[in-house]
């Protein structure tokens, strides 16, 4: 038995030094190969060994290894994390700027693929898919009518670069099934779905997260913007849950002064690291707004927190989320990752500003939100508390401001919790609205863009017809969902046609459109152009109400 011991033990270190050696990503752990307890490494090898070998039942060794994983980065911090291959392939995606497929938006309407947009020039445009189409098919093998998951039909559509689908669509008016063989390629994947002229020498981008094109595509925008008149900005980072530090980097050395400090982090074993602007930015000069909100995290909390910490704009909204841990992917052999916590990040005054957590509970941490919305603090500012012990201050102005829970904004916006009835937040949690919507485009898209050729005679022209609201009202009592009386019917009758007709603006045309709906009754985005509009918005102002 010793002597097994011993056998185990060695090739637990040779398996050990291979990775080491083999894997980029684990060069420091080289460098502090000292302090491993190398009995309590020998000990996790063993167990994993005995249990696969020697347990009355079979074991799967693969989910094993994982759920150990998983149970120690469990009792760390709530961020760090692990992640299969392909749970891995999906998280990266939406940041990489690409994927490889047919290029197409689409959404599922009764159990069929619906092509909302092709992508411009992609693989589909090319091809001669309309918006509209019905892709019934994949290589001859029906998608429609058969129940299959949306990850399911992805993975058909998409694909290696230069390799060929066959699609069999069913187009509106057209008696038969269309094949088209379309070559996979390349498919850019925006960061930034919305940038326009929301008033006079006023831009507006929504920023959704922070990616590999994040850097390119707000440079683009600003340029466009600036040759339309822009002399201010509002960037709007609402529900922008981050992504990657470098992206927030640059995002940010558009708004300041080169070597204005923006981000540095620190950990146990990571150096000190400064990130500051490059210079070059293109809007250091006009007023700029940001809007941030309770989801507002990471990545954006360190653009918004640059922002005020060098006193370059006001922040609008609620407090941020408090993401203020910086995550360094681990790959591993096979695809698989794990995202661990190396170090804090600090704003340039010197703020963290991540949120309190207790290692190992991260269910408290998770419930954090309903927290703050039963403390009040999303609806009256005298509920937020903030840590007394973290005062900052601003560089320039010298303005106080807190660390350890989120970015507070300079100017608090509550969230409107009586905007919908509890009618009408039912019929939205049955997905009525959506698929009606969806619906009344496929059969009405030609007909909107003919008589709406103009998107702003679209947002001033257009009503919801009456008969689309009688469908909504007839599927919502289908599924029993019924307004208590009379009156709620009719308070809720504004708001389904204002969602109606965003909706139908997004399946027409596409998210820039849909923001535009959306923000002309955004209270948040209001406030940023009622300070714009005044000679105080061109002061920092301290929060109010």
């Amino acid at each position: 038995m010793k002597r097994c011991k011993h056998i185990i033990s060695a090739i637990f270190l040779l398996s050990f030094a291979a990775i080491v050696s083999t894997q980029p990503a684990m060069a420091q752990l080289r460098d502090n190969s000292q302090e491993f307890d190398m009995e309590a490494l020998r000990k996790l090898q063993i167990a994993e060994m005995a249990i696969a070998h020697l347990y009355v039942d079979s074991v799967d060794q693969k989910k094993l290894v994982e759920d150990a994983i998983n149970g120690m980065l469990k009792m760390l911090d709530p961020h760090s994390s692990y992640t299969n291959a392909e749970e891995t392939r999906r998280m990266n995606e939406p940041l990489e700027g690409n994927f490889e497929g047919i290029g197409v938006q689409f959404n599922i309407l009764e159990d069929t693929l619906v092509v909302i947009q092709p992508t411009s020039k992609g693989p589909s445009e090319r091809a001669g898919i309309l918006a509209g189409d019905r892709i019934v098919s994949v290589d001859d093998q029906p998608i429609a009518g058969v129940k299959m998951s949306r990850d399911s039909i992805m993975k058909k559509l998409r694909g290696p670069k230069d390799t060929q689908v066959k699609l069999g669509v069913v187009r509106r008016g057209v008696d038969h099934v269309l094949t088209f063989n379309i070559t996979r390629d390349k498919i850019p994947v925006n960061t930034l779905d919305a940038a326009y002229m929301i008033a006079p020498k006023v831009g507006y981008i929504h920023l959704d997260r922070f990616g590999a094109t994040t850097a390119a595509e707000m440079r683009e925008k600003i340029k466009e913007l600036q040759a339309a008149g822009m002399k201010d900005l509002i960037l709007d980072l609402q529900l922008n849950g981050g992504g990657y530090l470098g992206a927030a980097i640059s995002v940010a050395g558009e708004f300041l002064e080169k070597d204005d400090l923006i981000v540095y982090t620190e950990g146990r074993n990571t150096p000190v690291s400064r990130f500051t602007a490059e210079g070059g930015g293109l809007f250091r000069e006009g007023r700029l707004v940001v809007l941030v909100d309770e989801y507002s995290a990471s990545a954006s909390e360190i653009v918004s927190g640059a922002i005020q910490d060098h006193d370059r704009g006001v922040i609008v909204g609620r407090r941020t989320f408090g993401k203020g841990l910086v995550q360094r992917p681990i790959e591993l052999p096979d695809g698989s990752m794990i995202r661990l916590t190396v170090s804090h990040y600090f704003t340039p005054s010197g703020r963290c500003i991540q949120k309190p957590y207790v290692k190992g509970h991260k269910a408290e941490y998770d419930d954090d939100m309903e927290q703050r919305y039963k403390h009040g603090e999303l609806t009256c500012i005298d509920s937020i508390h903030l840590d007394s012990a973290q005062v900052h201050y601003t560089l320039k102005e010298h303005r106080k401001v807190y660390g350890g829970g989120g970015i507070m904004p300079d100017v608090f916006v509550p969230l409107d919790t009586a905007v919908y009835t509890p009618y009408l937040r039912a019929v939205r949690r049955h997905n009525i609205i959506t698929d009606l919507a969806l619906h009344y485009v496929d059969y009405h898209r030609a007909e909107l863009r003919t008589t709406y050729p103009d998107f702003d005679r679209f947002i001033n022209e257009y009503e919801v017809p009456a008969a689309l609201i009688d469908s909504v009202a007839a599927q919502a009592k289908r599924k029993k969902v019924v307004p208590a009386d009379s009156a709620e019917w009719q308070k809720s009758l504004p708001d389904l046609r204002f969602l109606l007709k965003s909706l139908i603006a997004y399946n027409v045309w596409d998210r820039n459109e849909y923001y535009r709906i959306l923000n002309s009754r955004s209270d948040i985005v209001k406030k940023a152009l009622e300070l714009l509009a005044t000679d105080e918005g061109k002061k920092k102002r301290k929060r109010s109400k």
